[in-house]
């Protein structure tokens, strides 16, 4: 039987929905993977805000990638495992190799089967993850294998949210995956999928469609969007553009080339 990709795009109201409350169905624990380079101003007020806003159940596990960081981020992240805040492991790179290697490693030690990813900045409120996980227990989003976090109020200048949007728009018309906002770093998936996409530079961006190559169901949820107040971003206009376009061509030659289907064991 051939293997249908669907996509549902499931936005709810930020101000009717408490992620507080939501009702946890699929997802029995998960892993928050949170690759992190030079954020020692940020990263222990994420763990604490993790630890407030994210309490058991589901049983989770948080941890930091630590990507070859030249500041005090490695320091920081063993000060916040001293104090058991949160069920923290910490990985780290000798030398910097990139956001996608960072969460690849992140996911390959997940002891879990559902991944939420966050950024180091604090831009992605955390208690959002509670909004992904409740999307699933939609009765027609029971296939779902990602759910996309959609800033609707991006706390950003103008010149990198009219980059990001026209962005946005090139790749989802290339490559036909229906999803606004494959920037957000607040997403949820399940691991056994993403560990079969193939692996390259930079592919965390292309995620959505990736994971529609492999079959996957996919929806995006609104989620909130803070301003960074300390440190620096890592990605700028030109290496997210010249890269990105590359990136962009190989993509649209994988998912052309694409053959998912679906199979049965016979008993």
């Amino acid at each position: 039987m051939a293997c249908r990709k669907i996509t549902n795009i499931v936005l709810p109201s930020l101000e009717k929905t408490n992620p507080e409350s939501a009702a946890i169905s699929r997802i029995d624990a998960f892993s928050i993977v949170i690759p992190v380079y030079n954020e020692a101003e940020s990263i222990s007020a994420l763990i604490e805000e993790i630890a407030v806003h994210l309490k058991p159940p589901p049983d989770y596990e948080v941890i930091v990638v630590d990507d070859g960081s030249t500041d005090t981020t490695a320091a920081r992240l063993v000060e916040m495992r001293a104090r058991g805040l949160v069920n923290l492991r910490i990985l780290r790179h000798q030398t910097r190799v990139g956001q996608s290697a960072a969460l690849r490693t992140g996911v390959e030690a997940a002891r879990n089967g559902w991944i939420a990813t966050l950024d180091g900045d604090r831009q992605n409120p955390p208690a959002d993850i509670q909004r992904l996980i409740s999307a699933l227990t939609a009765p027609e989003n029971a296939q779902v294998q990602l759910v996309c976090g959609h800033r609707r109020r991006r706390m950003d200048n103008w010149l990198r949210r009219t980059s990001s949007r026209i962005a946005n728009t090139v790749r989802s018309r290339l490559l036909n995956d229906h999803i606004q906002d494959t920037g957000c770093s607040l997403k949820l998936f399940r691991r056994e999928v993403f560990l079969r996409l193939p692996w390259f530079d930079h592919m965390h961006r292309f995620l959505p469609a990736l994971m529609q190559r492999e079959g996957a169901s996919v929806i995006a949820v609104d989620v909130d969007h803070r301003p960074r107040l300390r440190g620096e971003s890592k990605y700028g206009v030109h290496n997210r553009l010249w890269t990105g376009i590359v990136d962009l061509l190989g993509v649209m030659w994988l998912s052309r080339r694409s053959k998912t289907v679906l199979s049965d064991e016979v008993e």
